[in-house]
């Protein structure tokens, strides 16, 4: 059907018309933040020399300066003395990376956790940074410390760098966090690398830092956020926003029983589609975008506004602070430091399938990589060209030795591989929810949109046939034939997918303004997939339950919640409703009816019903 037929191409269009070749701008704001009262926010670098020059007629002598690793050091420390000089106070300045390890002592210690050749995968470090430094000159400025702290009143002594309040000591202590798609970004451009090695690509940069460095250094970051007096957002290098640590505590207190969205960040791909390119107004200059991270607690980051500045955190800090708020209690005692639902979209609108993949059972995540439950998946299609389709499971008669040897063969001779052949595919429209537990082969085919609704894990996509695509970088994308069919369960196949990973919407609740329905609540995983459908108005009690929402119909709700505040959600937005809002109004401000995804945690997972099923 022609565009001419159906009357000009909204931003809310759905299904997407068969010509339809530009995607018109929606209202999806890209750097969505909480708002703090005025001046709860501080900028630059005065500021902080101002507060030195304070604070050592009264007691400053030790300042130790930590931060995450890719922190710009020598930017931040050179704009500081500079500031510090025009008041005339001359700091010691010990710069804390003077303290690694020698490389070869480290490297014997971390090397099991890299994956060796592995591309992709190692294994969770458990402990925290001690072994990237040297105890010996880690004890030296710990001992410097001590001896300034002796000193009378006037003068100053500056530790710095990622890790530096391992020295223990210190009359004040500020850190500086940085979001980790900014990490990977300074990266490919030269500006950032591991601690105390470089790394030959994004592939070997990521996979250190997935496996070892952000969970060594979030370990670190969690004990100190009680002890902060300086929280700095060190984005930007020239001007960077800050706060007390006491205000920045509050605002984490306050957020916790607040409705609030995370900064989203989106990737391309070569899969990647131009849906996403025209609604949510990216770069133009992208070839495409094929993710956006709407929700992932370990790698998106929450942003504070005062007046007209800027703060941003890493989203660890809140669930450090406040997990059970965010999660309730049942589910925090789970989870612990982890929200453990995500959020993303897939788009392959213009664009291609996705890999044949596989995702880990449970007993392989944990015993490969040091994860503690495994990637279970849904795909809720929110919009769809003509013909779209969602792989998932097995063809009824696909022999696994057989399709085996096919997908050995494509790899050896370079033949692309009839994937039509081998697996089960499903039509996909709006609207559609597809399960996909783990040990399940799938895809998303060209022209969908997905909001893919996960288990946190993110990065165990073992892929069985990816088209003979390269990556953005040029090299074949990396498959992982044997992981993959360690992990593939065969009774996955054509028949019994149609009858059980198919969503078949269950009404559960009706008032007046509202119907509730029940999409996906199957013990294969923790999580419970709800609808929410209404014209004007509908109201979600949390009753101890944190959720994620996204609004996948309709053009814009206002969100009310207990304590008072007010915000919004546009189509296609997500945000987390923390289990302490207790609840929450959202009152439709568009000419649409609305539709609202909900998902939350089953308060009994890991309790008295296990968190992924079957466990093995």
């Amino acid at each position: 059907m022609k565009n001419s037929d159906r009357g000009a191409l909204t931003p809310f269009t759905a299904p997407l018309p068969d010509d339809a070749s530009a995607y018109p701008k929606g209202y999806y704001d890209t750097l969505p933040a909480f708002t703090l009262a005025e001046k709860e926010i501080d900028k630059g670098y005065g500021g902080l020399a101002a507060r030195i020059a304070a604070k050592i007629p009264v007691g400053l002598r030790v300042l130790v300066i930590d931060g995450f690793p890719g922190v710009a050091w020598d930017s931040f420390l050179t704009h500081l003395q500079a500031e510090l000089l025009r008041r005339e106070i001359r700091a010691e300045l010990l710069r804390f990376d003077a303290a690694l390890a020698d490389p070869a002592v480290r490297e014997a210690t971390l090397r099991p956790f890299l994956g060796g050749e592995d591309r992709l995968f190692g294994k969770h470090w458990p402990f925290g940074p001690e072994i990237f430094f040297d105890p010996l000159r880690v004890e030296e400025l710990r001992i410097t410390a001590s001896l300034g702290r002796a000193e009378n009143a006037g003068r100053l002594t500056i530790i710095a760098g990622s890790g530096a309040s391992l020295v223990e000591l210190w009359d004040e202590l500020w850190y500086i966090d940085l979001p980790k798609d900014l990490i990977q970004d300074k990266f490919r451009a030269g500006a950032a690398g591991n601690v105390g090695v470089h790394a030959a690509d994004c592939e070997a940069f990521y996979k250190r830092c997935y496996f070892v460095e952000w969970p060594a250094f979030s370990r670190l970051k969690r004990s100190l956020l009680p002890r902060l007096d300086i929280f700095i957002d060190g984005q930007d290098e020239d001007d960077p926003s800050w706060m007390t640590g006491g205000g920045f505590c509050a605002a984490l207190e306050e957020i916790s029983r607040s409705p609030f969205r995370v900064r989203p960040w989106f990737y391309p791909g070569p899969w990647g589609g131009q849906f996403m390119k025209g609604h949510m107004n990216l770069d133009p200059g992208k070839p495409n975008y094929a993710w956006s991270f709407e929700m992932i607690v370990p790698e998106n980051g929450i942003v504070f506004r005062s007046g007209s500045r800027f703060l941003e955190c890493s989203f660890d800090f809140l669930m450090f602070a406040h997990n059970r708020s965010l999660l309730g209690p049942r589910a925090a005692a789970q989870f612990i430091h982890e929200w453990p639902i995500r959020f993303d979209y897939l788009d392959t609108i213009d664009g291609g399938n996705l890999s044949v993949q596989v995702h880990p059972r449970p007993d392989y995540i944990k015993k490969e990589f040091g994860e503690t439950y495994t990637q279970d998946e849904c795909y809720y299609i929110v919009n769809a060209q003509p013909g779209a389709r969602v792989y998932l499971g097995l063809q009824e008669h696909a022999d696994l030795e057989e399709f085996k040897q096919a997908l050995l063969h494509s790899q050896a001779t370079g033949e692309e591989l009839d994937v039509e052949a081998w697996i089960h595919s499903e039509p996909s429209g709006p609207h559609d929810l597809f399960f996909i537990p783990n040990g399940t082969v799938h895809c998303s085919g060209r022209g969908n949109l997905v909001l893919e609704i996960s288990a946190t894990p993110y990065i165990f996509t073992m892929k069985l046939y990816d088209y003979l695509r390269r990556d953005l970088e040029g090299r074949l994308r990396p498959i992982n034939l044997e992981r993959g069919f360690a992990n593939i369960r065969p009774e996955r196949r054509g028949k019994w997918v149609s009858r059980n990973l198919v969503a078949r919407p269950k009404l559960i609740e009706e008032s007046a303004e509202s119907r509730l329905y029940e999409l996906y609540n199957h013990p294969w995983t923790f999580y419970v997939i709800l609808r929410a459908e209404f014209a004007a108005r509908y109201t979600l009690l949390t009753e101890g339950r944190g959720f994620a929402v996204n609004l996948v119909e309709g053009e814009r709700v206002e969100v009310h919640s207990a304590n008072g505040r007010v915000t919004s959600l546009a189509y296609l937005e997500t945000m987390l409703i923390p289990a302490a809002a207790e609840a929450v109004t959202f009152v439709n401000r568009g000419d649409r009816p609305c539709r609202l995804v909900l998902v939350y945690v089953k308060p009994e997972a890991g309790l008295s019903l296990p968190v992924n099923e079957p466990n093995d």
